[in-house]
């Protein structure tokens, strides 16, 4: 009897543990993929970072070609759920609209510029022409879900007559610019550190000029920014 339950629990056990080890490994393969690039990296070294046996890697993941575009799906992931925690922060804004949206756009901000999240674009952008479906695979992860997220909060707070009306999805996308093409400038894509003080002005910077376009009373809203910069000076 013991023997028997022994067994069975040890079958319970074996699919969480395969489990956890493919994910040991996609996550050693994604470091040593944007330490490496993807022609300099080899198999044996991925399986030497998740310390497992050369032949474990294959046997979970085939071969090179799968291994990184697994690891680029599994890194895109982690971004996209870190990205879609911040988003939830407009399911209740309060009375403070601009401050919620600074908020959102800080930590979103914060997102788009940790380690993986660069190494993740660096990565899609260098090995596009190789694995041309990474595109769609990124996008299918992380940052098309990203954006229908925080279109459907946008579109909400459109219906309760906190922002003017218009396309959702247009309006998720220039905040997103608006968040994310100053720190790539600033950052030379990611290669120079950004204070966290410089993410707040480039948060607040691009929620004044998103507000500007979709706030229901822009000149309301234009007489409280500048009263809210003063007070910051």
């Amino acid at each position: 009897m013991t023997g028997t339950a022994t067994s069975a629990e040890a079958e319970r056990r074996a699919p969480r543990g395969r489990i956890d080890k493919r994910q040991a490994i996609l996550d050693a393969a994604f470091t040593v993929f944007a330490r490496e690039g993807y022609g300099q990296a080899c198999v044996k070294d991925i399986a030497d970072e998740a310390g497992v046996a050369k032949p474990t890697v294959y046997n979970h993941l085939s071969d090179k070609a799968n291994l990184f575009r697994q690891a680029m799906a599994a890194a895109a992931e982690r971004s996209m759920a870190d990205e879609l925690a911040a988003i939830e922060r407009l399911r209740d804004v309060g009375d403070d609209i601009r401050t919620a949206l600074e908020d959102v756009g800080h930590r979103l901000l914060q997102c788009y510029c940790d380690d993986r999240s660069w190494a993740l674009r660096r990565l899609l952008h260098a090995e596009l022409g190789r694995f041309p479906e990474l595109l769609d695979t990124v996008r299918g992860h992380g940052t098309g879900r990203v954006n229908d997220a925080l279109a459907d909060r946008l579109a909400r707070l459109s219906l309760a007559g906190r922002l003017r009306a218009g396309d959702p999805a247009e309006a998720a996308e220039q905040f997103v610019a608006l968040l994310t093409g100053p720190i790539e400038a600033r950052s030379r894509l990611g290669t120079v550190p950004i204070p966290d003080a410089e993410l707040h002005t480039v948060a607040r910077a691009g929620v004044r000029t998103f507000l500007r376009a979709y706030a229901t009373d822009p000149q309301a809203y234009e007489t409280t920014a500048q009263a809210a910069d003063g007070t910051r000076g």
